[in-house]
């Protein structure tokens, strides 16, 4: 049996782009839950920080992550948010299992 794929992903946009930052994903956010082996899929704004955001996945599978990498939603998305982002999003995959 596969293991869930926990991944927390740090955003930084382009000084006031915040809001292109939350537009972008209350477009896909839908359509990425519908995924098959989606399981959580949330964006958080960090406090006092308008253009710093986490965003918190969790996939039932590899599989399931690997087949939503290269959904053309995703594919148009990564290519668009150059346009409002300050740079590459940081991808933190985490373990499995918590350590307490």
């Amino acid at each position: 049996m596969s293991q869930p794929v926990h991944l927390v992903i740090l955003i930084t946009t382009r000084p006031g782009r915040g809001g292109d930052q939350i537009a972008a994903f209350e477009r896909l956010a839908p359509i990425v839950r519908a995924e098959p082996g989606c399981l959580r899929y949330d964006l958080h704004q960090v406090t006092g920080e308008p253009d710093r955001f986490v965003l918190v996945e969790r996939w039932s599978s590899e599989a399931a992550l690997a087949a939503h990498d290269v959904t053309p939603h995703m594919t148009e998305a990564d290519a668009a948010s150059p346009a409002f982002r300050a740079g590459p999003a940081e991808v933190i995959r985490l373990d499995a299992a918590p350590l307490a």
